[in-house]
């Protein structure tokens, strides 16, 4: 059974600045969105070397959005950002249009964010990093549209508080990064995107159950999730980890790795019927910033994700903490002095580095928990580090490693833990 909400407690009323109450604790979700714009960008090439026709078509679903001043006119070279460039992906839990997803549009009191992704891709074009921003970690809020400046809120207030536009502005303030493009993505897209590629191989430690999102997963093993399956076990909290918002992103870094290795795959590179399913439902179901969406800069986009290694595609937490008093109380503290660190490695443009103790709580090792996972093959068409091995933990050159990061890279086969309350 889908997990609803009363979503009337859960953003604010009205135009308001600073806030300081707690919001109702949401049931958020997580989705593919940090691999969406690269899948989009990878399979429009893909079709576009078959027919300009099919590409127009794709383009002609796409809606956007002005996320800043630079964001019309041609479209960037991205060989020439210094410094590499930078993608938001966000997730909106809206529920119009979803089909009842969630609850139906009278009980929606404003779009929230429960997914905020940056992907920095370095200018060499060897190696990138997925940054997750929990959806409770309490930030600064710049004056936008709706509101604001503000202090004591969750990240995810700033689609109400003005939308995608809003959002990129936060994580700009945050970071100290500057984003150059910018993608949104709803419920149904994360169905459609699941059930275009075939689903995604899944492992769990142990049997799920989950009443809140309805995931029931009976046994330890690898599941091929796809369709709501795939939503309810992104979306899912009680079911793994701790039971946090941190321990559901380690949990969902198990799904986005295992979904970057299909995208990743020949079977998927090479077969067109799946491409342009792909590419249909992204394009559908997304909002992409204006000088997103222009050939291009896609084309780019998408030949640079494609050529990158497995193993030199990392996904890390945000660095936070649970347990605060005071604003932070029942939300997530930003961990100031390794978030620094991070993103003084970003700005310089190294690659990140992970540590065997990196994995979060929400997720262990395949190798451990699953004895059929597969292992890291050695082909260029995947990207992969070729170490026939599980781990998949190679460090790039020059790559630097921050104590209490946590995370894992593309090439590594994890399984969920199961949380039992």
């Amino acid at each position: 059974m889908t997990e609803f909400r009363d979503r009337s407690a859960r953003a604010p009323k009205g135009v308001t600045v600073a806030r300081h109450g707690r919001l109702r604790r949401s049931a958020a979700w997580k989705t593919v969105i940090g691999l969406v714009g690269a899948a989009l960008a990878v399979v429009l090439v893909a079709v576009g070397s078959v027919t300009a026709i099919a590409v127009n078509n794709l383009r002609s679903n796409i809606k956007t959005v002005v996320i800043g001043a630079d964001t019309s006119g041609p479209p960037p070279n991205i060989a020439a950002m210094k410094g590499g460039f930078n993608i938001l992906l966000a997730g909106s839990d809206t529920r119009a249009g979803q089909g009842g997803i969630g609850g139906t549009t009278k009980d929606d009191g404003g779009a929230l964010n429960d997914v905020t992704m940056l992907m920095h891709v370095a200018q060499d074009q060897k190696s990138a990093v997925v940054v997750s921003i929990p959806r409770d970690m309490i930030v600064p809020i710049p004056k936008c549209a709706n509101g604001g400046p503000a202090t004591g809120l969750q990240i995810n207030t700033t689609l109400y508080y003005g939308g995608l536009p809003c959002t990129v502005k936060t994580v700009e303030q945050l970071t100290g990064l500057t984003v150059q493009f910018a993608g949104l993505i709803t419920f149904q897209g994360v169905i459609a995107m699941s059930d275009a590629v075939g689903g995604v191989d899944v492992c769990v430690n142990a049997p799920i159950d989950d009443p809140y999102t309805g995931l029931d997963l009976p046994k330890a093993g690898t599941y091929t999730l796809q369709g709501a399956e795939a939503l309810a076990f992104l979306r899912s909290r009680h079911g793994v980890g701790d039971g946090s918002d941190l321990g559901r992103i380690s949990s969902q870094q198990v799904y986005l790795s295992s979904l970057v290795r299909k995208l990743k795959s020949s079977d998927t590179l090479t077969n067109f019927t799946k491409l342009y399913g792909i590419a249909e439902a992204a394009t559908k179901n997304i909002t992409l910033s204006e000088n997103f969406t222009q050939l291009d800069t896609l084309v780019s986009v998408a030949l640079v994700l494609k050529n990158i290694p497995l193993q030199n595609i990392v996904f890390v937490q945000y660095p936070g903490t649970t347990g605060s008093t005071g604003i932070y109380a029942g939300k997530v503290q930003p961990v100031t002095s390794v978030a620094n660190q991070l993103m003084a490695a970003i700005k310089a443009d190294k690659p990140i580095s992970l540590d065997a103790s990196s994995i979060g709580d929400g997720a262990h090792s395949g190798s451990t928990l699953d004895p059929n996972a597969p292992t890291a093959s050695a082909s260029p068409s995947t990207g992969s580090s070729g170490s026939g091995s599980s781990s998949g933990s190679g460090s790039s050159s020059g790559s630097e490693t921050i104590s209490g990061l946590q995370g894992q890279t593309a090439a590594q086969y994890t399984c969920s833990v199961a949380y039992h309350f």
